[in-house]
């Protein structure tokens, strides 16, 4: 007789003498419950990146418009952008493009959420015996993976255009906190927008929301360069907060700005994170548990 051993502990055999798989109860014990959904989480994380690590063009193609960026504001028309204060706008750029950069990995997240839940996939990992927390804790940790390995590339693509850091390491590595912190914010509002929506294609249109909120910041230009009022609606953008912040921990060119908002890059680049994340991450873990009723 074959027998199929369930990861949380019960060895179930078919009356045929096939093993199967049968639904168990939950563990009962704290201790018990958060082993569970790690090791559940972990087998999801493996999952999704190995779709990537099968499918590199994806990879690539999500830092096409950074770099693109880089060449196209950095040097073709870097020569007429005028930094606030002075200062080289390659320097200024670049934080700017690592925000964006973060920002755009909302767009991916949303875009396998749907995928999967369009294939079943999500409705199989429900019909198994798994950790319920699972699927989308599998998916942050994945994406999170997915969006330090971007940040390098594009750390790296700063240094060969004449980007540096000033800062020092504990600032080097504080600033690389703030973006990677914005990004783990933005993977909830890309997963619970994925679970909103119901076809792979409906999430190409997020790009055309995404990239106003991503060019209406202090990415490309100052705020205080801008009209007055698209000026403050730059300044609230929660990733003005992190670019802003990054740019000063960098040491780059760029701070000013007499706003409240601009005096405390710093504190609003974890305050809107942290915010995010208290909204969309419980919206995320209830719109998964309700998709089938």
């Amino acid at each position: 007789m074959t027998r199929a051993h369930d990861p949380h502990g019960d060895l179930v055999s078919g009356g045929s003498g096939v093993g199967v798989l049968a639904p168990t109860r939950p563990p009962e014990t704290p201790l018990a419950r958060l082993r569970w959904a790690v090791v559940d989480g972990w087998t999801v994380t493996r999952r999704d990146l190995t779709h990537w690590i099968r499918s590199p063009e994806e990879v690539l193609g999500g830092l096409t418009f950074p770099v693109v960026s880089v060449l196209l504001f950095g040097y073709v028309l870097g020569s007429a952008m005028v930094v606030p204060g002075g200062g080289d706008y390659r320097e200024f750029l670049m934080p700017g493009l690592f925000g964006m950069t973060m920002v755009f990995g909302m767009v991916i997240t949303a875009s396998a959420v749907v995928t999967d839940t369009s294939r079943g996939v999500t409705d199989r990992f429900r019909s198994m015996p798994m950790a319920p927390s699972a699927v989308v804790a599998g998916r942050s940790v994945a994406d999170m993976i997915r969006a330090a390995l971007d940040l390098t590339a594009l750390l790296g693509c700063g240094l060969l255009v004449g980007w540096r850091a000033h800062g020092g390491v504990a600032a080097f590595l504080a600033a690389v906190g703030l973006l990677l912190l914005l990004r783990f914010a933005l993977i909830w509002v890309g997963i619970y927008v994925g679970l909103l929506l119901r076809t792979p294609e409906s999430a190409t249109t997020l790009m055309t929301l995404v990239l106003p909120f991503a060019m209406i910041a202090n990415t490309f230009v100052a705020p205080e360069l801008m009209p007055s009022w698209l000026g403050v609606v730059a300044e609230v953008n929660p990733m003005s907060a992190t670019v802003a912040a990054t740019r000063e921990l960098f040491g780059n060119p760029g701070l000013g700005g007499g706003s409240w908002l601009a005096r405390n890059a710093l504190l609003m680049a974890v305050v809107w994170p942290v915010a995010l994340v208290a909204v969309f991450f419980p919206l995320s873990v209830r719109r998964f548990r309700d998709m089938s009723r």
